[in-house]
C-alpha cells in the first residue's frame, strides 16, 4: 500500500490520449474516498472461485423492461462502437487503485441498442458467470456517463482474474457493483437485491458517502 501523493505516481489526464472520457471522480482534490487506502496492486477478488468460459457460447443479453431484447455473441458484441474511460477503483475491503484506462462499449450505447429502457425501469440487475452472481444498481448509475461494459484495461484484454472476457464497470460505487464475468443486464421496475447486498452489503454503494452496508 502507498500514501504518496497522487501528483507523484498517476498518469496526468493531461497526457490522455483524445477521446478519452475522465470520470469525474478522478479531477477530485483528494480521490481518496474516506476510509480508503491506496494500492499499486490489483487484488483479485471473487465469490465463488473463477468461472470457465468458453468464447464460442458466451453471450450478454440484455432483458427485462427494454423495448426491444436484444443478445449478442462475442464476435457481434465486439462490432458496437467503443470508448476508453479513465477513472479510479475502489473497493469495499478499502483498498483503491487510482488511475485506470478501461476500454469496452459504454453502457448508454447498450441499452440505445435495445431501444432504451421502457418508461417503468428503474432499477438494473446484473448476472455474472460467476455460480449466479448478482449486483443491483438504480438505472441513473448504470447509464452514468463513465460506465461501460470492459474488455480491455490499460490497453490489454481483461484477464480471467478480473473479469474476462466482459465486465461491467461503474467507477463512482464501490467494485463488487463493477460485475465480472458479465452475462446479462435485466432491467427492473422494483430493486431486488443481489449476492452481496442480500448479505448485508449496502444497496447503492457509494464510496464516498461510505455506504458499505445497510446498517
Amino acid at each position: 500500500m502507498s500514501n504518496a501523493p497522487d501528483s507523484e505516481r498517476d498518469r496526468s489526464s493531461l497526457s490522455l490520449p483524445d477521446g478519452v472520457t475522465i470520470s469525474p471522480d478522478v479531477v477530485r482534490p483528494n480521490r481518496l474516498p474516506p476510509g480508503q487506502r491506496r494500492t499499486d496492486q490489483w487484488p483479485v477478488m471473487t465469490s465463488n472461485g473463477l468461472p470457465r468460459i468458453n468464447l464460442q457460447t458466451w453471450r450478454l443479453r440484455v432483458d427485462g423492461l427494454v423495448a426491444n431484447p436484444i443478445e449478442w455473441s462475442w464476435e457481434q458484441f465486439n462490432t458496437l462502437p467503443r470508448v476508453r474511460v479513465y477513472a479510479d477503483l475502489h473497493c469495499v475491503t478499502r483498498w483503491s487503485r487510482l488511475g485506470n484506462l478501461w476500454e469496452g462499449v459504454p453502457t448508454r450505447e447498450i441499452l440505445a441498442r435495445c431501444g432504451g429502457p421502457s418508461p417503468q425501469a428503474r432499477f438494473v440487475l446484473v448476472h455474472a458467470l460467476d455460480s449466479g452472481y448478482t449486483a443491483n444498481l438504480p438505472l441513473e448509475d448504470f447509464l452514468a456517463e463513465d460506465a461501460l461494459v470492459a474488455t480491455h484495461h490499460d490497453g490489454q484484454p481483461l484477464s480471467l482474474e478480473h473479469g474476462w472476457p466482459a465486465r461491467l464497470v461503474v467507477p463512482r460505487r464501490y467494485g463488487w457493483k463493477s460485475v465480472k464475468w458479465l452475462t446479462r443486464i435485466e432491467l427492473r421496475e422494483k430493486d431486488r437485491a443481489g449476492y452481496w447486498e442480500s448479505g448485508g452489503y449496502h444497496m447503492r454503494g457509494d464510496p464516498w458517502k461510505e455506504e458499505r452496508f445497510r446498517w
